[in-house]
């Protein structure tokens, strides 16, 4: 993607004295691409996204966001950039119309009748000072101050944190909007499901190693699919042992279970029809589940096919 990416990521590396938060990590996003940036919490995701706001500076390596060097280029890169931090950090007396007027004088900009509309969307009540706000509005908030300038891009740190399921899906029809006009986002959560709603790829951190990088219509089509079947007579377990990606057999006398993958089917019907079969049952497993199969804690320190 090169020159023309929003966000570039080259061998970006943290350490906080001999903690190493970030190891090597790089990736790009590109215009109109919403990227999830999935781990478990402590994984290097908000290092990642505070170094890419110049908040704090790589040990080494480098992050641009729309060529500018997020370090050393800082204050131009913000004003480029709508952000959620995963703990919002809001001026308790101020109302949201005061944050809103407060933040469009520092952008030299009002975005006031757009921040009106986002706030009805996500029925927030923008008259009320923040500190009476519950963690949920507190979201909405500062959702609502990051969106409100159209920015080329969003960087979003489990921005759906408290919020209601029925705001959640007015916040992704949001994001939709926003790269339907050729903005980005990046969307750090911890969540699959919210991510798979809204993400053209996904970058996977493990102990601040980018382990895997692809697109979810690429891990959708390697989806596991649960099988089970029944037979009227014993088979055995070297009847399937051979076939190549599943996972997780099982072969008790009379029955088989496993999970396997769509390349996989075509051969484990065939075997599962050289029996007399009482019982079959063959269902789509939640992408979640294929996502924790190859990417889930039992395979760290192992690298994806797609990383860096």
């Amino acid at each position: 993607m090169g020159a023309d990416a929003v966000v570039q990521l080259v061998d970006l590396r943290k350490s906080f004295g001999k903690t190493t938060a970030l190891d090597g990590v790089s990736f790009t996003i590109g215009e109109g691409e919403v990227f999830g940036y999935l781990g478990p919490n402590g994984a290097g995701k908000t290092t990642t996204i505070r170094v890419l706001m110049g908040m704090l500076r790589p040990t080494a390596g480098r992050a641009e966001i729309l060529g500018r060097d997020s370090w050393r280029q800082s204050v131009e890169v913000r004003q480029l950039v709508g952000y959620v931090p995963g703990e919002p950090a809001l001026y308790d007396r101020l109302t949201g119309r005061d944050h809103i007027a407060f933040c469009s004088h520092l952008r030299r900009h009002d975005a006031s009748a757009r921040a009106t509309e986002l706030a009805a969307g996500m029925d927030l009540d923008l008259d009320r000072p923040a500190k009476t706000l519950s963690r949920g509005n507190r979201q909405k908030l500062a959702v609502v101050l990051a969106m409100m300038s159209s920015p080329r891009l969003l960087v979003l740190d489990e921005p759906t944190s408290g919020m209601d399921p029925l705001v959640q899906q007015v916040f992704h029809s949001f994001l939709r909007e926003h790269t339907a006009a050729g903005g980005s986002v990046l969307l750090s959560s911890h969540v699959l499901g919210e991510v798979e709603r809204v993400a053209d790829r996904i970058g996977v951190v493990r102990e601040g190693r980018l382990v895997a990088v692809e697109r979810l219509q690429e891990l959708a089509a390697r989806s596991l699919h649960r099988v089970r079947a029944s037979f009227a007579e014993d088979i055995a377990h070297s009847d399937y042992d051979d076939l190549p990606g599943l996972r997780d057999l099982v072969v008790n006398k009379r029955t088989m279970t496993c999970n396997a993958p769509q390349a996989s089917l075509d051969a484990l019907l065939k075997r599962v029809s050289a029996h007399r079969v009482v019982d079959f049952e063959c269902a789509e497993a939640p992408l979640e589940d294929t996502f924790l199969t190859y990417y889930g804690p039992q395979h760290a320190g192992t690298e994806g096919p797609d990383a860096h």
